[in-house]
């Protein structure tokens, strides 16, 4: 009686078709090992088989581009022969039942990604969504992936210099955990992951390989149901002190002339890695599994090939090399084993105990995968679905001071002190800054810095998806230019609910256009990423799912760091101005977008209104002109206007520089539009000489797009107090919700 039931099939997460594609593929039913094969690498996660058809239209190439999409990280040129190495990932459902493991493995796995290819980890990054605060498990999960983490991260020695933390009630059921990692390589010593040279050695180095994670990329790739707790095992297990290990015996062994491939064994574990290398180099391969280096007793072929035990990688090496690879791995006491060899049978072979376990043709498993357009609502009809009104009633206020307060003290805006200083954010001793609008470490040896940041805003996308996914990818771009970096490329973690609903598939369409579009008009390319799908719950009662977060890692060059800019006041007397579209002088009703703003939602309760709009041509000519600011050293402190609008900007800087403002705003707006409207690209800038500006701004430009960029005095640095409140109350409004959150 055949083993493969359609039970057993449902539970491998196959639909009946896609089994009738395996049987098609392989000319035969599979046996159990095949079809747990075929399970993982057809999952969403790893197959990407809803998303492939759209992530194509994504703009992936400049000059500086030296790897795109398709490798473990994306690789870029940052000048002087050297290479910036990068990408984003999740770990979302596997930080939702177990938050410190779960963490602590996206962490490890996003620095494998890295390390992989060649470089020296230098910086890591995250991006954190949880539900609501006063749901009983969340401070629970927000504690659980802090001190992961904080402890994988620290642990290593690759300090974490940005992130971001949200909360929303769309998370209560399914929490966001998106790590980043960057490293630094040379640009001539970049390693991939084709697998070539018939009869080459493959061998198998890091830790041995356990029970834990298996079915981990199947369960990544469905919705929660009531029983979340019950898949704990498919949670991996992490060691930082291994993976510190590895990184340094890859990066000893990558100095030689040893390696002709490497990947990193992450989702779906051995099976992932071999495929992937096979598939890459057009080749096979076969694998003894006697010889997997196992820490329980009794492994099946089955269990180890769907294994993500953590800390392991997978090398094809150049024949003759095994025994001095061998060594290298041997004196950091990691595992060494040579497990198979690259064959020309474009075929994956698995042997144990002498018999063939598994023949699959690679085709079929990999770039033959299931590839789905899945319908979707037009850009229309999805806002008549989601119930997306323009705003008719704009509230205004009579106390901007107190609504500042009770906005800092919210806990989207508040203090993120409480988790940042769990983060080792100075080890490797070249951070140059944390906190401010991006995280930059120096370039070791060097002038250089790269920027970091991760930006995005779900209620943005949720509202207009075309538009927000215009602003995440904006966001980034200008809070790389507020430190004075030049955007170079992107990375992204695309998190959606169930794709196989018309209106999720919609957010997903719509948000990548938008992104599309903004890499195309600021030249700042998405080099590497990550989709995670089916990111919502039935446990939650009633199927919610999260708002749609594609969340974006930016990284930009500083050519001197000496150039590099910061976010707090400076100097008493210091003229504050606003940069803004010099048409906006103007005023408009339609314009000031306190819709989806946070001001709107924290006074006054609504949650109404259309995502503000995106002019890229401003965008990139507003963060030109800063940077040139910057350069010629006329500003001493620039922040970009985000969330909560101009207040909370000038809040952050006056807290930031323990020195207070008088401002005035705009008469021709009421005083919500101007101080917690949430227009987009704007900066605030400080000057500690009007006269020295204003000679550089007469010159004038040829540039068109540069004259529509104007300059709105807003009032003089000074004082210890800002709209009437002391710097003192604005900063203990500040520390409330963590500190009494934590302590409750």
């Amino acid at each position: 009686m055949s083993q493969i039931t359609p039970e057993v099939v449902e539970q491998h997460g196959l639909s009946s078709e896609e089994y009738e594609r395996v049987l098609a593929g392989l000319g035969r039913e599979p046996n159990l090992v095949e079809l747990g094969i075929f399970s993982v690498m057809w999952s969403e996660h790893c197959s990407y088989k809803s998303s492939r058809f759209h992530l194509k239209k994504l703009p992936t190439e400049a000059p500086w581009v030296i790897c795109g999409p398709g490798e473990n990280a994306g690789v870029i040129d940052i000048g002087d022969g050297q290479a910036a190495i990068f990408k984003m990932e999740s770990h979302n459902h596997p930080s939702y039942i177990e938050p410190y493991q779960g963490a602590a493995t996206g962490v490890g796995g996003i620095l494998r990604d890295v390390f992989t290819m060649g470089a020296r980890p230098v910086a890591n990054a995250n991006a954190l969504r949880f539900g609501r605060p006063d749901h009983p498990k969340m401070k629970h999960l927000v504690q659980g992936v802090v001190a992961g983490i904080g402890g994988y991260g620290n642990c290593v020695g690759v300090p974490t210099v940005a992130g971001e933390t949200n909360f929303h009630p769309a998370y209560d059921g399914n929490i966001l955990v998106n790590a980043m990692t960057v490293g630094v390589a040379d640009a001539d010593k970049i390693f991939y992951s084709a697998a070539t040279g018939v009869g080459n050695p493959i061998v198998y180095v890091g830790s041995k390989t356990g029970r834990d994670g298996i079915h981990g990329a199947t369960m990544a790739s469905a919705d929660f149901a009531e029983d979340a707790e019950a898949k704990r095992p498919t949670v991996q297990v992490g060691d930082p002190f291994t993976e510190k290990l590895l990184i340094e015996a890859c990066l000893e062994l990558m100095a030689t002339d040893a390696i002709v491939a490497i990947q990193d064994m992450g989702a779906a574990g051995l099976t992932s890695s071999s495929v992937e290398m096979a598939t890459n180099g057009k080749a096979g391969i076969r694998l003894d599994m006697n010889k997997v280096p196992c820490r329980e007793e009794g492994m099946t072929p089955y269990e180890m090939m769907l294994s993500e035990s953590q800390e392991r990688m997978l090398m094809v090496l150049k024949p003759g090399k095994e025994e001095m690879a061998a060594a290298i791995f041997e004196k950091w006491e990691l595992d060494f084993a040579v497990i198979g060899e690259v064959t020309d049978t474009r075929h994956m072979v698995l042997e144990f105990d002498g018999e063939v376990v598994c023949d699959i043709p690679l085709g079929p498993l990999a770039k033959d995968a299931p590839e789905y357009e899945r319908p979707y609502l037009s850009r229309e009809d999805y806002t008549q679905w989601a119930g997306i009104k323009p705003m008719t009633d704009r509230p205004d206020t009579d106390d901007v001071g107190t609504d500042l307060i009770s906005l800092l003290s919210s806990p989207n805006l508040c203090s993120r002190n409480w988790i940042a200083q769990q983060y080792d954010s100075q080890v490797g001793a070249d951070t140059l800054q944390t906190g401010g609008d991006a995280g930059v470490v120096r370039v070791h040896g060097t002038k250089k810095a790269l920027a970091i940041s991760t930006d995005c805003t779900p209620r943005y996308v949720h509202a207009d998806p075309y538009e927000g996914g215009k602003q995440a990818i904006a966001e980034a771009y200008r809070n790389l230019c507020a430190v004075g970096a030049r955007p170079l490329a992107v990375t992204n973690c695309l998190n959606f609910a169930n794709p196989q609903r018309p209106e999720i598939m919609a957010q997903f369409v719509h948000a990548l256009d938008g992104m599309g579009t903004a890499c195309r008009a600021l030249d700042f390319p998405i080099v590497s990423g990550n989709v995670s799908l089916y990111n919502e719950s039935k446990a939650t009662g009633g199927g919610s799912a999260i708002l749609p977060t594609p969340a974006i890692g930016g990284v930009g060059i500083i050519d001197d760091y000496a150039h590099m800019m910061t976010m707090p006041f400076k100097n008493e007397g210091d003229t504050i101005y606003l940069l803004w579209p010099e048409e906006w002088a103007t005023p408009d009703p339609e314009r000031s977008h306190l819709g989806k703003s946070l001001w709107l939602k924290q006074i006054h309760g609504r949650d109404e209104g259309r995502a503000p709009p995106v002019d890229l041509t401003l965008e990139k000519a507003a963060g030109e002109i800063v940077r040139d600011l910057i350069a010629d050293g006329l500003v001493n402190a620039v922040h970009d206007v985000s969330d909560g609008g101009i207040a909370v900007a000038l809040a952050e800087m006056a807290m930031a520089g323990n020195l207070g403002a008088e401002v005035a705003r705009n008469e021709d707006y009421s005083a919500a539009q101007w101080w917690f409207g949430e227009d987009q690209g704007r900066y605030i800038i400080t000057v500690p000489d009007t006269d020295a500006l204003n000679r550089q701004l007469a010159k004038g430009t040829q540039d068109e797009h540069h004259a529509r960029v104007g300059f709105r005095r807003l009032g003089t640095v000074g004082g210890d107090a800002l709209f009437g409140k002391t710097l003192d109350e604005l900063k203990k409004a500040h520390r409330e919700f963590f500190d009494s959150w934590m302590e409750s």
